[in-house]
């Protein structure tokens, strides 16, 4: 009897942990499916998420999700392009104010640019953006971030009230090596994971809070 019992002990733990190793397997092959992809469909705005800025100078990886959201805004996928992202302590200028600044000098009108200055990370930056959105009787977005990124901001989008596509930038330090991408799939596989088991985001590198 006890033999049979550890058996059966042994075989539900090991269909566990198939099941968690499948479950993570599965999410990483989604995100770099994800990052692959390019959607721009005529949608209300172009929604850029912020990274780290300097004294109101936007980081070469916010530079990259910027310049991408410029080229787009050419292309005509949305007559405006929100920035969003707060500030550290201690910083003069929030992530979207210089995102803003930056799209500005870069040409696009003011009446065009709509500076969201809040969040500390992905999810605080898309519920603000699905407030500013439904402020403004907005539905669709297309999201410029890293690629890695792409999933989960889109994710996140939806439960803002938000029909949200990607069009992931291909430039910047997040996509130079392909150590730099693995290491990006396995930080965001797991912050996706968190965030469908507890709705809750995580702070960290780039592309991760």
């Amino acid at each position: 009897m006890g033999v049979r019992a550890g058996s059966l002990v042994g075989r539900v733990v090991g269909a566990l942990v198939l099941a968690v190793v499948l479950l993570v397997v599965s999410t990483a092959t989604a995100i770099w499916w994800t990052a692959r992809q390019d959607s721009q469909p005529p949608s209300d705005a172009i929604v850029v998420l912020g990274s780290a800025q300097y004294n109101g100078v936007p980081s070469s990886i916010f530079e990259a999700r910027l310049e991408h959201a410029l080229e787009l805004y050419a292309d005509g996928v949305a007559p405006m392009v929100v920035t969003v992202g707060g500030k550290a302590d201690g910083d003069m200028f929030t992530e979207a104010e210089s995102g803003r600044a930056y799209l500005a000098e870069a040409g696009i009108p003011e009446e065009s640019l709509l500076a969201v200055e809040e969040g500390v990370d992905t999810l605080e930056s898309m519920r603000a953006v699905g407030v500013a959105f439904d402020e403004r009787d907005w539905s669709s977005a297309v999201l410029v971030t890293d690629p890695w990124h792409a999933m989960r901001a889109e994710r996140m989008a939806e439960d803002a009230g938000i029909t949200a596509d990607s069009s992931p930038t291909r430039q910047g330090p997040a996509v130079q090596t392909r150590t730099t991408q693995f290491r990006y799939i396995l930080r965001e596989t797991a912050a996706y994971l968190l965030y469908r088991a507890t709705g809750e985001s995580v702070a960290g590198a780039p592309g991760i809070g």
